[in-house]
């Protein structure tokens, strides 16, 4: 059977559970003293209810009044203990919530400061933040809880060993027993549990994948296949989740067991405490009764099974947090044309030793074979990946030193399969385009999608730039063309459009040529090309083969090469 064990990364150590404490805010603290209100009140309530019996049988000689002090004694325990109970749920619920939120904020940020650089499937990375944080969050109370519920053990057995001594030995005997049972039984669980965490994950990231291609399975009609892929490992998650239970359950069968036992025994040994006068009826059931608190680990046993789940929800955290974010500079770009410049470098085992430099302000289109590198030269462009050597300049800076600000307000992209992201195809246009929260004014934004040949469509949506996207169906060109308008809007000095125009019929490739021939001729434009007509409107032609430049220069003049002409009719993408 396949497992996914490796899916599940080790934390470097399990920080995000002190990070969630400390999100959690007041509520932690409340949650502490709440327990410990509670614990208190616990441990003294066997002593309180031992002099209200003792109070009871002496009644003829103690009177009543000190059988109701005594009584009212235990009701005010019981009352404190049930008021702290309230808060102290009150608290965890709140405290997790807060954590919970605060993790996932820290996580969403890191994701997308990592970027495309993300090794983690999406689906995967999903199921972390929602089910693994969810139990990394709830991590802090189930420690606080799990401390505190090991204060009344203590508390009894501090009281015994002053009250009755013989009593306490028989229940120190077990507390090393328990205390091997709580340590197995952690271990046991929280390995379990990152197992189930993992296998989910691999289930999320297949359905990702699914939805992604939902429409290349439904032409396939290949549907019910991969609902059998997606939910392959669904029986070693119900493997995973029955042994978490069987764990569970057998620690809980033998501590019953385990407390029955010792329960027989302090109850026979305080019976012969008190057949021997050395204490009263309220001493025994006293006796009994922290024998049960001193030996009881239920509470404990619960809250543990909460942090060895937690701990493996903040494991797979941990590793996406592990997952270096791509660090900044921070230079500024000094006035320039956008000259583009690759000294030397190498990347994704494809580009090898490239040099290449790209005059400012030309539209410079670049051509090759499938796997030439023609994409991994316009990832690298804007930054969105780092060469494995040599450096990328812009302008005479490399990219590496630039402010984030800096980098993203130089270059603009534009991809072949753009996602629209927003409320309305207005947001999706003026995406990152500024100035503010706001977005860039409405009269750029009608100009860039008139030069993406997209503002025609879009006035004959029903509410035109306002149309929510989820009312804006749009087929496969069009969505290219809002992606293009998306690029056209933003200022900068650098447009980088990658395979952004495969989608579109020759007629609008070359109305949105020239508008990147003209209105758009101010900046640098690196296009990474597939038709011949394309690389014949362009400036410049670099032509790339195997991770390097064969040739640069006009189209005309490169046409002479019979290879050259080959790119395009082989039509290779």
């Amino acid at each position: 059977m396949t497992t996914f064990e490796g899916t599940a990364r080790r934390p470097p150590a399990g920080r995000p559970v002190p990070r969630a404490a400390r999100g959690g805010g007041g509520w932690t603290a409340l949650l502490a003293g709440s327990t410990l209100l509670d614990a208190v009140a616990a441990t003294l309530l066997p002593m309180a209810l031992a002099r209200a019996i003792d109070a009871v049988l002496a009644a003829g000689t103690s009177g009543a009044g000190a059988v109701a002090g005594a009584v009212w004694a235990c009701v005010a325990l019981v009352t404190v203990s049930a008021a702290a109970d309230v808060c102290a749920e009150l608290a965890a619920g709140g405290g997790t919530a807060r954590a919970t939120a605060r993790l996932r904020h820290g996580l969403a940020r890191h994701v997308l400061a990592v970027g495309p650089a993300l090794r983690i499937p999406p689906g995967d990375v999903a199921g972390r933040m929602v089910g693994g944080v969810a139990e990394a969050g709830a991590g802090p109370a189930a420690a606080t809880q799990a401390v505190t519920a090991l204060l009344p053990p203590a508390g009894a057995l501090a009281v015994l060993g002053v009250t009755a001594p013989p009593v306490a030995l028989t229940v120190a005997v077990a507390i090393p027993l328990v205390a091997l049972l709580l340590r197995a039984f952690v271990r046991d669980v929280g390995a379990t549990a990152e197992r189930y965490l993992a296998v989910q994950g691999a289930i999320a990231a297949r359905l990702a994948e699914a939805l992604d291609g939902a429409r290349t399975i439904a032409a396939a009609g290949t549907a019910g296949r991969e609902a059998r892929r997606i939910l392959a490992p669904l029986p070693e998650l119900g493997a995973e989740g029955h042994a978490m239970w069987r764990v569970q359950g057998s620690v809980a069968a033998r501590g019953l067991l385990a407390l029955l036992v010792l329960q027989i025994a302090v109850v026979t040994v305080a019976g012969l405490e008190l057949m021997a006068g050395r204490t009263s009826a309220g001493g025994l059931v006293a006796a009994v009764q922290y024998a049960g608190l001193a030996a009881g680990f239920g509470p404990a046993v619960s809250h543990l099974l909460r942090l060895g789940r937690a701990r493996a929800g903040a494991a797979r955290a941990a590793a996406i947090l592990a997952e270096p974010p791509r660090a900044h500079g921070t230079a500024t770009l000094p006035p320039g044309p956008g000259r583009l410049e690759f000294r030397g470098v190498s990347a994704g085992g494809v580009l090898d030793g490239l040099d290449l430099v790209v005059p400012g302000g030309l539209a410079v289109a670049v051509v090759g074979r499938a796997g030439s590198g023609k994409a991994t030269l316009a990832a690298l462009a804007g930054r969105l990946a780092d060469p494995d050597r040599g450096e990328v300049l812009l302008d005479g800076v490399p990219l590496r030193r630039l402010s984030r600000d800096a980098l993203r307000g130089a270059v603009g992209y534009a991809f072949a399969r753009p996602v629209l992201l927003g409320d309305t195809v207005g947001d999706a246009i003026g995406l990152g385009a500024g100035p503010g929260p706001e977005g860039p004014p409405e009269a750029r934004l009608r100009e860039a999608a008139r030069a993406a040949c997209a503002d025609g469509f879009v006035r004959r949506l029903p509410r035109g730039y306002g149309t929510p996207l989820a009312d804006a169906p749009m087929s496969g060109g069009e969505i290219q063309r809002i992606g293009l308008a998306r690029a056209f809007a933003r200022p900068g000095r650098l447009l980088v459009l990658d395979d952004a125009t495969s989608s579109l019929d020759t007629a609008t490739e070359l109305r949105i040529t020239e508008a990147l021939l003209g209105p758009l001729g101010d900046r640098t434009r690196l296009v990474t090309a597939y038709r011949a007509g394309t690389a014949a409107r362009a400036d410049l032609v670099v032509w790339l083969e195997a991770g390097r430049v064969r040739g640069c220069g006009r189209h005309a003049d490169l046409w002479r090469d019979p290879a050259y002409r080959a790119v395009f009719a082989a039509g290779d993408r």
